[in-house]
């Protein structure tokens, strides 16, 4: 069974900064592509970055220059370097992974780490 498991979220002002992280477990055999994904309340959920397993990093418009994400294939391990945070930045962020477990590739969630950007 595959988990992923977000930490790191939390409370912060406007021009602060943090970085989550996004933990695989299970039995992966292969990892390709992980994401951080955000919802904020009343909107859909997008895309904020894409962490392909090689390759380039593709962020969302509004978070380039601000976000840095980065992976520890070792460790089955994403993160997510946020600065410079906006209120607008707000939101439930989600890791998504794209993985073969047990003989299946599918689309695996985290449950979600809160990050609120207030004064």
């Amino acid at each position: 069974q595959v988990q992923l498991v977000e930490s790191g979220g939390g409370l912060v002002q406007p021009g602060g900064s943090l970085r989550p992280s996004c933990a695989a477990s299970g039995s992966i055999s292969s990892t390709y592509a992980m994401a951080w994904y955000r919802q904020a309340p009343g909107k859909e959920r997008e895309l904020v970055a894409h962490v392909p397993s090689g390759g380039s990093i593709a962020y969302a418009d509004t978070v380039k220059g601000r976000f840095t994400a980065s992976r520890d294939n070792a460790k089955n391990t994403v993160y997510l370097q946020m600065n410079s945070l906006k209120s607008e930045d707000t939101a439930t962020y989600y890791c998504n992974g794209d993985l073969y477990s047990n003989g299946y590739r599918g689309s695996y969630w985290g449950q979600g780490t809160q990050v609120t950007v207030s004064s």
